[in-house]
């Protein structure tokens, strides 16, 4: 059997927070938030919506575009790293709600790259013939974890939830190749201290240009293509400038890029689900599409897949 989507899905709250609104919360302006990340404004969640409720929409997107239940899933995944409660998990609340009774269920942590290692991990269930229905979320709620008087971070992240089914497709489509990595060592550049999110953009951007870029190229190779045969790059919405990095090592044009990082900021594990999400539904991307997720995050982590888009 061949791993592939046959399903996605997204939420993103219906607050917004524009980048004119943070002027007046912290000493920062519009101007130089737009240059230097790409981000106009982001969503953030009310006090009472938590991040099993954005995994249960986004979850309730996916399974009606895939044609199933929570009754036809297998397992459920969750990448996030602000879950409503150490346990139990938000798979576990999913499972329950989603009425998935023979569903087994587990929380990811890989930050920003989560949706990736998720993809991942259900790929194999799916290729060796255990598993036949998994659904992946990716979903983060970063404005319970953003210190808003922070000018450096509170700028950046928003919150909201994507998600796929991953089932069997036909052998010329599904996942063709993928790439994860992780380096420990830089886990000081991109944390959560007691209650708040702790970043060292410099760091973490040099980390970024380098392996984003390079990971694309990577699963491309793998796949047996070429860079010019990339239909659709849907890299981690953090920044634009690490975003542009990525497209111009694959030298695909402009359009072929997905975006949403003007509209959402950095929503983490969330941000590849989202755009993957959109991009089906607003036809960006079509039948037979190569199409290529990348991302990075706090560990430091990062991971890549080339895939061909169908069933």
């Amino acid at each position: 059997m061949k791993a592939g989507i046959t399903g996605t899905g997204h939420y993103v709250p219906d607050k917004v927070l524009t980048n004119f609104d943070l002027e007046k919360i912290v000493e920062t302006n519009d101007e130089w938030i737009r240059t230097r990340t790409g981000i106009e404004e982001r969503r953030i969640a009310e006090d009472d919506m938590d991040t099993s409720d954005m995994a249960y929409r986004a979850a309730v997107n996916a399974l009606e575009e895939a044609e199933i239940t929570g009754e036809d899933l297998d397992l459920i995944l969750v990448a996030t790293v602000t879950p409503d409660t150490p346990f139990p998990s938000v798979s576990c609340m999913l499972q329950a709600r989603l009425g998935a009774s023979k569903a087994a269920a587990m929380d990811l942590s890989a930050a920003c790259s989560g949706f990736m290692y998720g993809m991942i991990t259900a790929k194999q269930f799916v290729d060796t013939g255990v598993y036949k229905n998994i659904l992946v979320i990716g979903v983060e709620k970063l404005s319970k974890i953003t210190d808003w008087s922070d000018r450096n971070t509170c700028v950046l992240f928003g919150d909201g939830a994507g998600a796929a089914v991953i089932g069997p497709v036909s052998d010329d489509r599904g996942i063709l190749s993928f790439e994860l990595g992780a380096d420990g060592s830089g886990g000081k550049y991109l944390f959560q201290d007691e209650d708040y999110l702790s970043m060292n953009g410099r760091e973490v951007f040099k980390f970024a240009v380098r392996q984003m870029p390079e990971s694309s190229v990577n699963v491309v190779e793998k796949a047996g293509f070429k860079k010019e045969d990339v239909d659709y790059l849907i890299p981690h919405q953090a920044n634009i400038r690490i975003m542009e990095a990525a497209r111009e090592k694959l030298g695909i044009p402009v359009e072929k890029m997905a975006t949403s990082v003007k509209k959402y900021g950095n929503t983490s594990a969330a941000s590849i689900p989202i755009a993957l999400s959109e991009g089906v539904k607003n036809g960006k991307i079509k039948e037979d599409d190569l199409v290529v997720l990348v991302g990075f995050g706090g560990g430091l982590t990062w991971g890549a897949v080339a895939f061909k888009w169908g069933r």
